[in-house]
């Protein structure tokens, strides 16, 4: 690839259900290496297998990259001079390509009924053989335009039966192609099969619309998963057959599963209960499976995860803004073995996003989302003692909700450890002490609770979580005279009162 050309990479989902993460990470580090390189970031839709298309499948795609901040630069939608971009529209175009290969006798016509090649491979499964492929040895046996007379092979098309049109692949060849990602790669055409170029229905396969598409869309790289890259001999075979340059190759590895080997699958989601998809998909039986979005994610939070998960900038760093993975991004720090996913680690990206908002910030998406209305202000410091024990906007409200409201229940545990005999005469002391604060700031509440322990003799463990219980109903959380100083001394009162009531009533 000449070092002048213009960067131009293309991310090419199918629209057979939603994008799973896998395909948002190819999409991301299409997308990044495009900007790093000023170059295209292009989407194309492959929808060649009608048989498999999911309806919504292609607005969900679009909608789920939008979210990520992941846009392209052309495509379905967006536009560009090299469409149109979902592939069932440019359906005319790849026919005269593979006619042209039968003629250059690098393809033929296969003749063989879905019921024949059946046949053909039960057979072979009798004889041992349990991997029967089509291919240089066993075409001589079967009905194509290689074996049969060329008039019946004119007589057959022109009455039209059906036929798929096949690569015909060399034999004993050593094919060799550099990936940026493995280094050099060899396959012998002996282990290839004659793949399908065209099928009956008259639409190309993958191998071959990606093969034209690619080179009429002038793309440099092709950036694609691992599970390609069995293809990519025979597509290194195409680019020579029609007299092209290929592009360069990079498959990235596998996301793995948390818990043991093997590719990561919606399944796997499923059963450990994280989501592995970017946003709801709802399928049209009305399964829904979850996405990020609505799990409470920010898009920032997950592509800075999902950047990590087989790439690494070669420092300790790992929050990165999209534009610091611009910066930093290379297909030479992408590794080759598989990435194992971690949704714990998922979360911790998305706590470190959380509390890197201004709390003004952390207090509007807050608003949005509670029914009962708060003033700004408090909100806004509800999220400033909050915000370091939260993962998502909700925690914030759930963990918190005592700020805003008093307690309507005591945490057990606490009680069970902690609440006393003496607790209720304990309590009220302090009261006494706490009303008598003038100015009721935190650092004040702090002195003369600490005053109180030494005066009591007792030790911090004694007074503090029942302090915490009466005001709180927890057993944790932020600084009590934060939260005191800030829910103010009347509140504080009442909460006292109203919980050594309703504590020695129960107990």
């Amino acid at each position: 690839m000449s070092e002048k050309s213009m960067v131009r990479v293309r991310f090419a989902p199918s629209p057979t259900g939603p994008l799973h993460m896998g395909g948002v990470r190819t999409a991301l580090y299409n997308y990044l290496f495009a900007k790093k390189n000023k170059g295209t970031f292009i989407i194309r839709i492959e929808d060649t297998d009608q048989n498999r298309f999911v309806e919504g499948a292609q607005e969900y795609i679009m909608d789920a990259m939008k979210w990520c901040g992941i846009m392209p630069t052309e495509g379905p939608g967006i536009g560009g001079e090299y469409g149109p971009y979902i592939q069932s529209e440019r359906q005319h175009l790849y026919k005269p390509y593979a006619l042209r290969l039968i003629k250059d006798e690098k393809a033929y016509y296969a003749f063989d009924t879905p019921d024949e090649l059946e046949i053909v491979r039960e057979q072979a499964k009798t004889m041992g053989m349990p991997n029967w492929q089509y291919n240089g040895i066993t075409r001589t046996n079967l009905k194509n335009s290689l074996t049969l007379p060329h008039d019946e092979v004119e007589k057959r098309l022109a009455n039209g039966d059906a036929y798929v049109i096949r690569m015909k692949m060399p034999r004993n060849t050593d094919v060799r192609f550099e990936d940026k990602i493995r280094g050099w790669v060899t396959v012998n055409t002996n282990n290839l099969d004659d793949k399908v170029l065209f099928k009956s229905d008259g639409m190309p396969t993958y191998h071959l619309a990606n093969i034209v598409d690619d080179h009429l869309m002038k793309i440099t790289h092709v950036i694609r998963g691992e599970e390609w890259l069995p293809s990519a001999p025979l597509h290194v075979l195409l680019y020579q057959a029609f007299g092209w340059e290929a592009p360069e190759f990079a498959h990235l590895p596998l996301l793995l599963r948390p818990d043991g080997p093997g590719k990561l699958s919606k399944r796997d989601g499923d059963r450990l209960g994280f989501p592995v998809f970017p946003t709801n998909w709802i399928t049209a039986e009305g399964e829904l499976y979850s996405g990020y979005r609505e799990k409470g994610y920010f898009p920032e939070a997950f592509i800075n995860m999902l950047s990590l998960l087989g790439w690494n900038p070669g420092t300790p760093q790992e929050i990165f803004s999209l534009d610091d993975l611009v910066q930093e991004f290379s297909l030479e720090r992408v590794s080759k073995s598989g990435a194992k996913f971690d949704a714990e680690k998922t979360k911790w990206f998305q706590a470190q996003y959380l509390r890197s908002k201004s709390n003004e910030e952390l207090a509007e998406l807050l608003s949005q989302k509670l029914i009962k209305k708060y003033d700004k202000i408090i909100l806004i410091k509800v999220c400033e003692l909050m915000k370091e024990r939260a993962t998502f906007i909700d925690d914030i409200y759930t963990e918190g909700k005592y700020l805003l409201d008093k307690p309507e229940t005591y945490d057990e545990n606490t009680v069970a450890k902690k609440w006393k005999e003496d607790s209720a005469e304990l309590m009220n002391e302090w009261k006494t002490i706490l009303l008598a604060i003038n100015e009721f700031t935190a650092e004040n509440i702090e002195i003369k609770f600490k005053e109180f322990l030494t005066e009591k003799g007792l030790g911090i463990g004694a007074v503090l979580p029942l302090f915490r219980l009466l005001l709180t109903g927890q057993g944790i959380g932020p600084s009590m005279f934060e939260i005191a100083s800030f829910i103010g001394k009347e509140e504080s009162r009442n909460r006292i009162e109203e919980g050594i009531t309703k504590l020695q009533i129960k107990h």
